[in-house]
């Protein structure tokens, strides 16, 4: 069973599902999260939603660049979580199955291409402490707790 992380479903809310693919990435002794401005402030862990016709890796690499600016290698899965969320940017409630990678940052390419984000190195419980989900936050952990 895939753990579920924040809200329950709310009673009698549609959801639609919305798979995506996400990244811790460790370089140095430090993460790189992306931080989004809207619609509201957040620290999140890199990624986003798999487009159809996409696989996980393909969508991962391509958020992670448009989020952060950054080519990524040696990507591992890690595992996947669901949260319910309302997302306002599509103006849907979304079942958000997010799967979860681990992965090197290799080359910076140049500022994010996604409007209203930028790339933030971090130390790891700094991170896992500022993210904006308790799922980002559980991968977070598992990560520093096999790598410290």
């Amino acid at each position: 069973m895939i753990p579920r992380y924040g809200d329950p479903r709310e009673s009698g809310q549609r959801y639609r599902l919305r798979p995506g693919a996400y990244a811790v990435l460790w370089r140095d002794g430090r993460v790189l999260l992306t931080h989004q401005q809207e619609p509201w402030p957040e620290f999140q862990l890199p990624g986003g939603g798999i487009d159809p016709g996409e696989s996980p890796i393909q969508a991962l690499h391509r958020e992670v660049y448009e989020e952060t600016g950054w080519r990524i290698g040696g990507a591992r899965r890690l595992g996947a979580f669901r949260r319910f969320t309302f997302m306002p940017e599509y103006d849907i409630w979304a079942e958000k199955l997010c799967h979860i990678f681990l992965a090197r940052p290799v080359r910076r390419l140049g500022p994010p291409t996604e409007p209203g984000h930028s790339a933030q190195w971090m130390a790891p419980q700094d991170a896992a402490d500022r993210v904006g989900n308790a799922g980002d936050a559980a991968y977070l952990r598992r990560v520093i707790r096999g790598l410290a």
